[in-house]
């Protein structure tokens, strides 16, 4: 069992399972939390000055995010996620979201448009702060909005489910490159192609965007 990283307290007036979570997040994007590590929800609590369930509840959360694993017996483990992981992941998206993106532009009207330049302008000020829980949230909002407009539900929850298994994981090459403010400005760049209707160069920018 590994020893419990410094996290930032848990104002007890909040929801407390939200709030855990968030902690849990910043904890890994950080590596106070590294892969591999066990904890347990009794020990975490302990920790928080709060009690195990709302810990328990914020770790099967990060659970189904991909983020972290049962260990029988034993606690919660960051979820591993090696470079084969991230590979292969990277190419079924490739396969998958830029000809969405592109059926997608023919179907979104002009009053679509203000909620995915919002999203995107989101996506920016969360990069220029620092802010990657923020950023993965609102990028991860703006790509599954996009590819709504595709008329296929089936290529959401498989492109959210293959996002959720990188997630915050994801951003790390990102953040070592200096490229998270780049890759964040390439969302309005799509808004852009999408109001000007050029689907052929939306999907070779979408194509540019998810290749690390």
């Amino acid at each position: 069992m590994t020893s419990t990283p410094a996290f930032t307290e848990i104002p007890k007036r909040e929801g407390l399972r939200v709030r855990v979570a968030q902690a849990l997040r910043a904890a890994i994007v950080s590596g106070e939390m590294e892969p591999g590590d066990v904890y347990s929800a009794p020990s975490l609590g302990q920790h928080f000055g709060i009690s195990a369930t709302p810990v328990r509840e914020a770790l099967l959360d990060l659970v189904g995010e991909g983020l972290m694993s049962t260990v029988p017996n034993k606690g919660f483990r960051v979820t591993e996620v090696s470079e084969r992981d991230l590979a292969e992941i990277t190419e079924l998206l490739l396969l998958v979201e830029p000809p969405a993106v592109r059926r997608a532009i023919a179907s979104i009207l002009g009053r679509d448009i203000p909620a995915l330049r919002e999203l995107a302008r989101s996506i920016v000020d969360r990069a220029s702060a620092g802010d990657l829980i923020g950023y993965n949230e609102a990028e991860r909002r703006f790509h599954l909005e996009l590819l709504g407009h595709a008329g296929n539900q089936r290529v959401v929850d498989l492109v959210a489910g293959l996002r959720d298994q990188t997630r915050l994981h994801g951003l790390a090459p990102l953040v070592e490159q200096g490229a998270l403010a780049n890759a964040a400005a390439e969302h309005l760049e799509l808004v852009d192609l999408i109001v000007a209707g050029d689907g052929a160069a939306a999907e070779a920018l979408m194509r540019r965007h998810l290749r690390p």
